[in-house]
């Protein structure tokens, strides 16, 4: 499933940084890879696969909207050269809206995206791309309202997801199922961060879906 050449990218906001030290560079250390699903699931791989010595790298950023990603990606994602690279973005484009009118509307944020992952592709042709779809959880600072544009931005998430032949990990939809056995606010108090069973329940789909791609 994976070789010796397997560079595991990880991008997003706060959900992906988790309080990564972001002073340490090197590939697959603890405090590098943050305390969040990025760790979880990194501790999964490296345990499940130790020949393949994988190189895992957290690059997340707090804040973070796809704008803010797309004006960094060449230092941080086309200069590393993955092999793998997973994305996690969107929540932060509808936060930064309802909270201090600098969102970056769903129309805006698919060009972003595309374009991101156009660039991605040429520069790196053989990389395999993992879009994670954004959500919300009605609890916290979650009004209907993020709601209604988090799926319009699931939405655009699948599409791309599907043009550019993307493992899709279905983050939403999860969360989701798992409110139906606890309340929003065991999995994410704010609506937005998760706790660490949230943290887990997102590692463990992220795994899910990428080994049942990748087998």
């Amino acid at each position: 499933m994976f070789d010796k050449q397997t560079v595991l990218l990880f991008q997003g906001d706060s959900i992906t940084d988790c309080h990564r030290d972001k002073e340490i560079q090197e590939p697959s250390e603890h405090a590098a890879l943050g305390r969040g699903y990025v760790l979880m699931a990194a501790s999964r791989l490296l345990a499940d696969h130790p020949q393949a010595d994988l190189k895992i790298l957290n690059r997340g950023i707090s804040g973070n909207r796809i704008v803010d990603l797309y004006a960094r990606w060449k230092i941080d994602a086309i200069n590393l050269r993955p092999t793998i690279l997973s994305i996690l973005i969107g929540v932060n484009d509808t936060w930064h809206h309802f909270s201090r009118d600098n969102g970056v509307e769903p129309e805006r944020y698919e060009r972003f995206y595309r374009m991101l992952l156009e660039w991605t592709v040429a520069r790196l042709p053989t990389v395999r791309l993992v879009l994670c779809e954004p959500f919300v959880l009605p609890c916290g600072v979650v009004t209907e309202a993020w709601v209604q544009e988090i799926d319009h931005r699931r939405r655009i998430v699948a599409e791309l997801a599907g043009q550019f032949n993307a493992i899709l990990v279905p983050f939403q939809s999860m969360f989701d199922e798992a409110c139906r056995r606890a309340e929003a606010r065991y999995w994410a108090r704010d609506g937005v961060h998760p706790t660490p069973a949230g943290h887990q329940l997102m590692a463990d789909q992220w795994i899910k879906s990428v080994y049942a791609a990748l087998s």
